[in-house]
């Protein structure tokens, strides 16, 4: 998923040999969702599209696999903040470090409408393989691109803004794998392009990247080349000093919480009041919608 982390490092889990491959546990996840019958969405094709390699990474990440819920909030911010924008105007979607997503396909999205994934060419043709025979409900066009590649990202933000008016890029599970300073070069590469309007993004806090560092779990991810990283003070106002606008913010936690899927003691955190990640003690994670200032 995450193209600006080492790619090829070696690491304990043999089944998780570089970043890319987090795309296939976080799709165990979509799978198991979907196939609860009172499921937030449905992604028929994650459990194919993770295989039984993701479904060994999965069983690897233990902290990852005790907040599964996370993830399933997650999809469903994302989803809803694709809708809005799409409903506000949007005629393209930029996917950045798309993973194995498959909302072209799933989701309700108009015939008109241009979606861009952006991955590495490895994980790019697996997904493009397994997917050969399914029809996406929208434009799709997959552009194979290492994004620390800066002057061909800034090549194809120039393309792509002269072929839409209205664009949200989203970086699902992206930026907290990147340094500060590869935050703020991607910010500002996506805030120079004029008709990048909307950008949605997770992000975390430093106390639960400390958390989930000491957690367990998450050491394969350090060998594979791709630890966690970014975790600003400020939280999503750290965007805000690099040509974005927060409009929206919207907490994990508290989300999963209105979906039914915490453990009863999770359900009793939830309770909190929400820092909106200002707070940084707090452990807190969610999905930020921003506006280019």
């Amino acid at each position: 998923m995450n193209q600006l982390v080492n790619k090829s490092v070696a690491s304990d889990n043999d089944d998780l040999r570089n970043i890319s491959d987090t795309a296939r546990w976080v799709a165990i996840y979509r799978a198991m969702e979907s196939e609860r019958p009172d499921a937030h969405f449905r992604d028929p094709f994650a459990r194919r599209l993770a295989g039984e390699r993701g479904e060994r990474i999965a069983a690897s990440m233990e902290f990852a696999s005790r907040n599964a819920w996370s993830f399933v909030a997650r999809t469903v911010l994302f989803d809803r903040f694709i809708q809005d924008s799409i409903a506000g105007g949007a005629d393209m979607v930029v996917n950045l470090a798309a993973g194995l997503d498959t909302r072209p396909y799933r989701m309700a999205l108009p015939s008109t409408l241009r979606w861009i994934e952006v991955e590495l060419p490895e994980l790019l043709a697996d997904k493009t393989a397994a997917l050969a025979n399914e029809t996406p409900r929208c434009r799709l066009e997959r552009v194979a691109l290492d994004l620390a590649n800066v002057a061909a990202r800034r090549d194809l933000f120039a393309r792509l803004s002269q072929e839409a008016r209205r664009v949200l890029v989203i970086t699902e599970g992206l930026v907290v794998y990147l340094s500060d300073q590869d935050a703020v070069s991607l910010a500002e590469d996506l805030a120079g392009t004029p008709t990048f309007h909307r950008w949605a993004l997770d992000m975390i806090s430093p106390a639960l990247m400390q958390r989930m560092q000491k957690g367990g779990g998450l050491k394969s991810l350090e060998q594979a080349g791709a630890p966690l990283k970014f975790a600003p003070e400020e939280g999503p106002a750290f965007f805000e000093r690099h040509g974005w606008t927060l409009v929206d913010v919207q907490s994990m936690l508290q989300t999963a919480a209105r979906l039914k899927r915490l453990s009863f003691w999770m359900r009793l955190i939830a309770l909190l009041p929400d820092s909106k990640g200002r707070t940084p003690r707090g452990f807190w994670g969610g999905v930020c919608l921003f506006e280019r200032t």
